[in-house]
């Protein structure tokens, strides 16, 4: 018997067709795995063709929340005192970027130059910033104040801390050289401190400069305006 079906059935005739039913049986299967695929995708639902899910996390103790595709994000809720502070700022680095742009047509002092342009490039990206941020909560970039902008309507000075006042600027425009030089310092030196004194009240108001976005802004005003304050003191010692 192992003759005659050694003479029926050689190792290599044997074989070779076996084999290649196996090639061709795993390729039609491999073959068929996308459109598998693409029929239980189908019937469960395609990742890449669904609207995506948003989940907004409960609070804890409660349940996660499954929101419609159409829902876009909004800026965290923001306090009366957060949105004042902001709009008074704008108003505060606007002068300090007036008294800048006197600079260099009022001294060449190298010095003064360097610490004007560092307080000009750093006060008008705040600016810009504030700005944005206002606009993100669909609120106004300027305070409303009635009549005059540094007078209220019994002609009290509206001014905010640390700002100088007409007198005091129309002084900047007429000085130049070393008397300029001195009464940019001094008085820059006292807006400085008047923004320190509006950080201060904004963290002190209840509720206030607690959304992450405001907080690092007001902190980085505070750190920034203090070192440049140190910067303009040390500057006026060794021009006396």
């Amino acid at each position: 018997m192992p003759e005659m079906m050694g003479r029926l059935c050689p190792t290599r005739s044997c074989r070779a067709p076996k084999i290649a039913v196996f090639e061709i049986t795993l390729t039609a299967l491999l073959c068929g795995l996308p459109a598998i695929a693409a029929h239980a995708q189908q019937a469960t639902g395609s990742p890449a063709t669904d609207s995506p899910v948003i989940v907004q996390p409960g609070a804890p103790g409660t349940p996660s929340k499954t929101l419609p595709p159409s829902t876009s994000a909004t800026a965290p809720r923001a306090s009366q005192a957060d949105i004042d502070f902001m709009q008074g700022m704008i108003m505060h680095h606007s002068q300090a970027v007036e008294m800048t742009a006197l600079i260099p047509s009022h001294t060449e002092d190298k010095d003064v130059r360097a610490i004007g342009a560092r307080i000009s490039r750093s006060q008008s990206d705040e600016i810009n910033f504030m700005k944005r941020w206002l606009v993100a909560r669909g609120q106004s970039t300027s305070m409303a104040m009635p009549g005059m902008p540094d007078m209220d309507k019994n002609g009290h000075s509206m001014l905010m801390p640390g700002m100088l006042t007409p007198v005091q600027m129309e002084a900047l425009r007429n000085a130049r050289g070393a008397e300029f030089d001195r009464l940019f310092l001094t008085g820059m030196i006292q807006h400085h401190g008047g923004a320190l004194v509006m950080v201060k009240g904004l963290f002190e108001s209840p509720g206030a400069g607690q959304e992450a976005d405001i907080f690092d802004f007001v902190t980085d005003v505070d750190s920034g305006q203090r070192a440049e304050i140190r910067i303009m003191q040390n500057m006026l010692k060794e021009k006396q």
